[in-house]
């Protein structure tokens, strides 16, 4: 009987293929990022490429103090950027949220919005870009990052925000909501209370999708933020001039933010399980 138990739990030759499969992939995409962040750490006397002269925080302390050539305005890009993304992801959050919640019922024309509304996700970026910034051209509206800027990013966060709702409220136990209307309570009672803690994990997941999406898009952007570039578009640029490994801490610390970000959502989302999990046992 021992000898059947270890000679079933010996995995096929078909698991290894695919696990190694999978470790080349991540070196594949993790090996680029991971000689980035090293050259970050470059001495002075250092360049774009191997080998390094020397370990040093000198190009971090240049990125900070502005100095140096070939800079560029990151810092007022960065401000940017932050800004843009935190007002796209707050939009993109409330309409999700809402969207959502009305297509619990059907009604006339949803399938139109919907799709209307998944379409931008499959239209060329620069061609939705020039759309936007046309059609302010055309009504006489300035072009800057807080109307146009926001409309265009919202034409890409928004069909994701949109998709991950839907499938939240799709999961959604329609009895929790009856057993709140049994005992009184309101519309706005049962969204506060049932509704929003159930599907706050799919909310965190809405608000970190277009926080994220946001702050790394450029081709929509690009034409609609005004005389301002945004934190993608100035690397950009700064690509083209005469570059130092400032770039590679620019990276490096756009990565190490983005990574906490997505570590406290998950930390987040776990503890609301495991809080609602103890909830459901009690």
């Amino acid at each position: 009987m021992s000898s059947y138990t270890r000679t079933s739990r010996k995995r096929p030759l078909s698991f290894y293929l695919l696990a190694g499969l999978t470790t080349l992939f991540l070196i594949y995409v993790y090996a680029p990022m991971a000689c980035l962040y090293i050259l970050s750490f470059q001495g002075p006397e250092g360049g774009m490429s191997f080998p390094m002269v020397g370990w040093s925080t000198h190009w971090f302390q240049t990125l900070f103090s502005g100095e140096g050539q070939g800079l560029g305005d990151v810092p007022s890009a960065f401000q940017r950027s932050i800004r843009l993304a935190a007002c796209t992801a707050v939009l993109t959050l409330v309409i999700s949220v809402t969207a959502g919640l009305a297509y619990r019922r059907k009604f006339p024309g949803s399938g139109a919005v919907f799709y209307a509304a998944i379409a931008s996700m499959v239209l060329p970026g620069i061609f939705v870009g020039f759309g936007i910034a046309l059609m302010f051209n055309l009504l006489g509206w300035q072009v800057n990052w807080f109307t146009s800027g926001i409309g265009a990013q919202l034409t890409w966060t928004l069909p994701f925000g949109l998709l991950i709702m839907f499938i939240v409220l799709g999961r959604f136990r329609s009895s929790y909501e009856e057993a709140a209307v049994d005992l009184g309570a309101s519309a706005s009672q049962r969204f506060r209370w049932v509704i929003l803690p159930i599907i706050l994990p799919g909310v965190i997941g809405i608000a970190m999708a277009g926080l994220t999406s946001s702050y790394e898009e450029t081709a929509r952007t690009s034409l609609n933020v005004g005389m301002g570039n945004t934190m993608p578009m100035e690397v950009m640029g700064l690509l083209n001039a005469a570059s130092t490994p400032v770039l590679f801490a620019i990276g490096t610390l756009t990565t190490l933010i983005s990574f906490s970000l997505i570590i406290l959502s998950l930390v987040v989302v776990s503890q609301l399980a495991k809080r609602r999990s103890m909830r459901t046992n009690a």
